[in-house]
């Protein structure tokens, strides 16, 4: 969806800047606005800004480069798309589930925490998901819990959602456990979240995860996610895992 053409993106003049702190002004009919790269609410409320952002400008490749590798590994074992059962969690307006239903996945959920992200899905790409649930991964629901457990989910991906304070390890965790065992999970972190300096607990719960057995990661490939404001690339993991079991209460303990 392309992006209204009265629409004005004005960026600021600057040097360098974080990550979490980018930001641009949108000006329409006059008004100025201050929009943060991550007030995902505002941003989905107009049709094509997130694409015009992202993908665009700043050049967004993960959703092709996260589902691609996990094409790869499904060919190597066997696996088939058309038996995943998705759970596409941090799922926006569908650009992840736009790759995996061109994969051939028979199923696909989408979970996002903001009812804006829901509605751009739908007027985006409307029919793309069979469902669609505004909840928090951290307190579902007991209605989302048994649609979700009725699904027959065997899949669960999370791309560009993880950190920042937009999905914490816990709401990781209870999507991993809401998908069978043996299930395949395709996600994507900032570098610097899984190394030694990590401070989301990211790092410290996929450690714990495959020294357990939990998970087995299959595949882990470092690739520039974007450009930051500043013009310097932004560098991510993505990662495909094997679940084995579910994530233990005594393991889930060190994260609530």
């Amino acid at each position: 969806m392309e992006l209204d053409k009265s629409i004005d993106i004005h960026f600021p003049d600057i040097e360098e800047i974080a990550q979490g702190e980018e930001y641009f002004i949108l000006e329409q009919d006059g008004k100025k606005e201050k929009i943060r790269f991550h007030d995902y609410d505002r941003i989905y409320e107009i049709p094509g800004l997130y694409e015009h952002m992202f993908y665009e400008r700043y050049g967004c490749n993960s959703p092709e480069v996260v589902c691609s590798l996990l094409g790869d590994r499904l060919s190597e074992t066997g696996d088939k798309a058309g038996s995943l059962n998705v759970l596409d969690i941090g799922a926006g307006n569908g650009m992840v589930a736009e790759k995996l239903a061109e994969m051939g996945a028979d199923t696909l959920v989408g979970v996002d925490i903001i009812q804006e992200a829901a509605e751009a899905a739908e007027r985006d790409r409307p029919g793309l998901y069979d469902d669609y649930h505004v909840a928090d991964l951290t307190q579902l629901p007991e209605d989302v819990v048994r649609s979700l457990e009725k699904t027959d989910l065997n899949c669960m991906t999370v791309v560009a959602a993880l950190g920042f304070d937009d999905i914490p390890p816990l709401a990781f965790a209870q999507g991993y456990n809401m998908i069978s065992s043996p299930g395949w999970v395709a996600f994507n972190i900032k570098e610097d979240f899984v190394s030694d300096m990590d401070t989301t607990g990211f790092c410290r719960l996929v450690t714990k995860m495959t020294e357990s057995h939990t998970m087995e990661i299959r595949a882990k490939h470092r690739y520039r996610h974007r450009y930051c404001q500043d013009g310097t690339p932004l560098y991510y993991y993505a990662m495909i895992g094997q679940k084995r079991e579910d994530i233990s209460e005594n393991l889930l303990a060190d994260f609530i």
